[in-house]
């Protein structure tokens, strides 16, 4: 697990204000996202660059997500949503990349943008809505003794939100690269023992398998981090059940 740990760039302890690889590696992802958004768009063309044509891409999927799930009152909140899902996904892809750091298999990266999700929702459902925002957790549907049990329910689910928004991110994400980190300890077993010979090209195998997955993994984890952050928003827009 030492490819998780936190550690300074200057120094030898960490501190709340330290610099560490952490911040290293979400500025360089901020860093790619304004590569590809801004300078790889500066130059726009009928006919599209590569860098172009991604960032359209993403713009388009995105626009599309919030507008279909959340509705056409939420096209205002797609800037938000947008960046969450480009520093997610960017942020994934990045961990990838042999001896880089996965900012987004850390908890405390993937519950700051969790809670900030689960506040902005709030907020939003309570200055549009005002107390009817309490409806959300009202199931007028459902038979009338079965309200108040179903109302605790919901509102234990509610505030279950941000944790099991950020440790699904986080946990999936560290779970793949542990897993890699364990067949490739197997890699080099060919250098000291007979068995490498059969093992090595297994554990070889694996990784790449596994990889292969983890390319996946990174797209998948961004897209249900975003597609669930506009589930929240549009039960924040509207409510009533």
């Amino acid at each position: 697990m030492d490819q998780f740990m936190v550690e300074p760039l200057f120094g030898a302890d960490v501190s709340w204000y330290t610099p560490t690889n952490v911040t290293l590696w979400m500025l360089i992802a901020v860093l790619t996202i304004t590569g590809l958004l801004v300078v790889g768009t500066s130059r726009r063309a009928l006919v599209p660059s590569r860098s172009q044509s991604v960032a359209e891409l993403a713009y388009g999927f995105i626009y599309k997500m919030v507008e279909d799930v959340a509705g056409k009152d939420a096209v205002k909140f797609f800037p938000y949503i947008f960046t969450l899902f480009m520093f997610i996904v960017v942020s994934n892809f990045l961990g990838l990349i042999p001896m880089a750091f996965t900012t987004t298999s850390h908890i405390a990266v993937t519950a700051v943008l969790a809670v900030a999700v689960f506040v902005t929702v709030t907020v939003v459902g309570f200055v549009k809505n005002g107390a009817g925002f309490l409806g959300l957790f009202w199931v007028s549907s459902a038979p009338l003794a079965l309200r108040p049990i179903l109302a605790v329910i919901e509102i234990i689910s509610y505030f279950v939100r941000p944790v099991s928004h950020s440790i699904r991110l986080a946990g999936n994400l560290m779970a793949g690269h542990a897993v890699i980190k364990v067949f490739a300890a197997f890699a080099p077993l060919i250098l000291f023992s007979g068995i490498g010979i059969l093992v090595t090209p297994l554990s070889i195998l694996a990784i790449t398998a596994i990889y292969a997955l983890e390319i996946l993994v990174a797209f998948i984890q961004a897209y249900v981090f975003t597609i669930l952050t506009c589930v929240y928003l549009r039960d924040a827009l509207h409510p009533s059940h």
